[in-house]
């Protein structure tokens, strides 16, 4: 299908802007637009409670930021990372969809601030992703949080660092996660690709010059890429992996490595929801004041995320 009025509407506006391209702008400016399109993500809703913590991180302090629901709990735990390249995006980029998943699912919602690329490169953002998921369940409590419910998920790079804590925790035995919601996630390198980030390349918002840029801020090399903790499609064994929501966008650079990963899911006998958004593009999930697409999403996730814990 033709590429949703609404989403098209988005892109016309993007095109008026007169941006340099992403991939061409210092980390600096590219960090400086992406925090300037909060706004784009409509009026955040109340939540009961909204703290900002730090924890202990394999490099020092941590920054998290914990979204509780109305209610006595103990609630079940969504820990959250924020896409963004692994370079831009923060937490408060990402402050209106984490309200809306708290408020929706309930559940309470961590935030995660981890390490970005390129003052900090691959492995930091998974590891601080994995210690953060952990400090979560030893200290759910302390949070109104059930240890025995916690899963993990997030979207574009996000996406990708929660498929990589789910294989980390089942490889490093622990922590137990019962969910991974992954929306539009990056699974893959960039070399050679996949037919959608060469279809896509141009055009719907992410480009595939822009994932090149993020990739190069965030690898060592491109020996990294043979690594699952970088790249899990490439993961030799998925068995044993929580269940997952895929989320993809048809006109996304990043819609086959997410349909693949979910392929690869069922294909080692885990439960796959995988849910592809025709005329969507990269970013919908995230831009619900424009988009009501992306509350159909948001709340086909919160939907997922309740059975899931229940």
């Amino acid at each position: 299908m033709p590429v949703d009025p609404q989403a098209q509407m988005f892109l016309d506006m993007i095109t008026a802007m007169n941006l340099p391209p992403s991939h061409t702008q210092t980390v600096a400016e590219a960090r400086m637009v992406m925090e300037g399109g909060i706004q784009l993500g409509g009026e955040p809703e109340a939540v009961h409670k909204v703290e900002n913590r730090t924890i202990a991180g394999p490099a020092g302090e941590l920054s998290i930021r914990i979204y509780t629901p109305e209610g006595h709990g103990p609630f079940p735990v969504l820990v959250f990372f924020h896409g963004g390249g692994w370079v831009v995006c923060s937490l408060d980029t990402h402050d209106g969809v984490c309200r809306s998943l708290t408020n929706k699912t309930p559940c309470v919602v961590v935030s995660v601030d981890y390490r970005l690329a390129p003052e900090h490169k691959f492995p930091a953002a998974a590891e601080d992703a994995y210690a953060a998921t952990q400090w979560v369940t030893e200290h759910a409590t302390s949070i109104n949080g059930d240890p025995r419910r916690v899963a993990v998920g997030g979207d574009s790079a996000g996406g990708n660092l929660a498929a990589v804590v789910a294989l980390m925790a089942k490889e490093k035995g622990g922590p137990r996660l019962v969910y991974q919601m992954l929306i539009y996630p990056a699974t893959d390198y960039f070399i050679p690709g996949t037919p959608s980030i060469h279809e896509n390349a141009n055009g719907y918002f992410l480009t595939r010059d822009q994932m090149v840029w993020y990739w190069n801020h965030y690898a060592n090399s491109e020996a990294d890429a043979h690594n699952p903790y970088m790249a899990p499609l490439r993961a030799q064994d998925l068995h044993g992996l929580p269940p997952a929501l895929v989320i993809t966008a048809e006109y996304d650079p990043l819609r086959d490595e997410g349909e693949l990963y979910a392929a690869r899911l069922r294909e080692a006998g885990v439960s796959v929801t995988a849910t592809r958004y025709n005329g969507m593009i990269h970013g919908f999930f995230n831009l619900g004041g424009i988009m009501e697409q992306g509350n159909v999403a948001i709340t086909e996730a919160a939907a997922a995320l309740h059975a899931a814990f229940a």
